[in-house]
């Protein structure tokens, strides 16, 4: 294997930052709601921030499968929506230093890619990784945000239940740095905001802010989260608004709910759409009714489809 080292460059001089937590929150994965971005970008936004590290995406990046924007204007070329993948350095609330990777999943040598993260780690000396992830699920927006945890060890993330037993995914950067990680002896664990079937497409900042608490929780830093929690309740009050114009989408949420609480209550039925009074529609059916909703409720003019 190359040199993993060759696949960053460092933008100053590595500080003394104690033992710092680096949270990776990389694109191109899974994320419903839009959830790891507003997360990601409430960071950055409300937090100071510096880049230490940069890598070298032409290593890693495919540019044809994810072309970056150009701006053209009259005649010429204005702009180049540049990709960057780095690792910033940050400070929470109380001033203690924490690390932030932020930037395209690489496309390309993931195994080199992962090395290149674990050494940057052990050189800054990383206490723990944690990585953020946003999934759809058949839940209601009207229950709290779940969030499905992970780690590589397993009192890591005392006080979380696992949502699921075993399960084959396809595979993301982040997850493979989890797991080298593990391998290696070193502490990383991972966040899964539940953000309900039918709003996986638009904004959901109620799951952003529970990955960032989950994070708070975990390591101790202090992270903003109240621009999240005022665009959440927005964003509550407009999904109700919608719903309740149609009775058939009210009684789509109410079957989720149910669902929910079943699960909540801890009963333990396998298929826990199942009622007394029969089996209710699939998961994926009460969530793509939904969305189907919805959506039509955001056209403009409140068009028909082929209107």
């Amino acid at each position: 294997m190359l040199d993993p080292h060759e696949l960053y460059e460092l933008t100053d001089d590595l500080p003394d930052l104690g033992q710092p937590v680096l949270i990776q929150a990389l694109t191109g994965f899974v994320d419903a709601g839009n959830a790891s971005r507003l997360a990601r970008e409430q960071l950055l936004t409300s937090l100071e921030s510096r880049p230490i590290a940069r890598f070298d995406l032409d290593q890693l990046f495919d540019y044809r499968s994810r072309r970056p924007v150009m701006t053209f204007v009259e005649d010429h070329w204005e702009s180049y929506d540049d990709p960057e993948l780095e690792l910033h350095l940050l400070h929470d609330d109380d001033e203690t230093p924490f690390l932030l990777l932020t930037g395209p999943e690489p496309d390309l040598q993931w195994e080199r890619f992962t090395a290149a993260v674990a050494g940057l780690a052990a050189r800054l000396d990383v206490r723990l990784t944690v990585g953020l992830n946003a999934i759809p699920m058949a839940v209601p927006h009207t229950r709290p945000t779940g969030v499905t945890a992970h780690a590589t060890r397993r009192d890591l993330i005392s006080g979380y239940e696992p949502w699921l037993q075993r399960v084959q995914v396809p595979g993301s950067v982040g997850h493979l740095l989890e797991f080298r990680l593990g391998e290696a002896g070193r502490d990383a664990l991972g966040f899964a905001a539940h953000v309900p079937h039918y709003v996986a497409q638009a904004e959901y900042p109620a799951a952003a802010e529970v990955l960032l608490a989950s994070v708070s929780r975990s390591t101790g830093l202090l992270l903003p989260r109240d621009g999240l929690r005022s665009a959440a309740e927005v964003v509550r009050v407009e999904i109700d608004r919608q719903v309740a114009q149609s009775d058939e989408a009210t009684s789509l949420v109410q079957a989720l709910e149910e669902q929910y609480d079943a699960y909540a209550r801890g009963r333990g039925e396998k298929n826990l759409l199942a009622t007394e009074n029969g089996p209710l529609p699939t998961a994926e059916e009460l969530g793509a009714e939904l969305e189907r909703f919805l959506a039509e409720q955001t056209r403009p003019n409140n068009d028909t489809p082929g209107s």
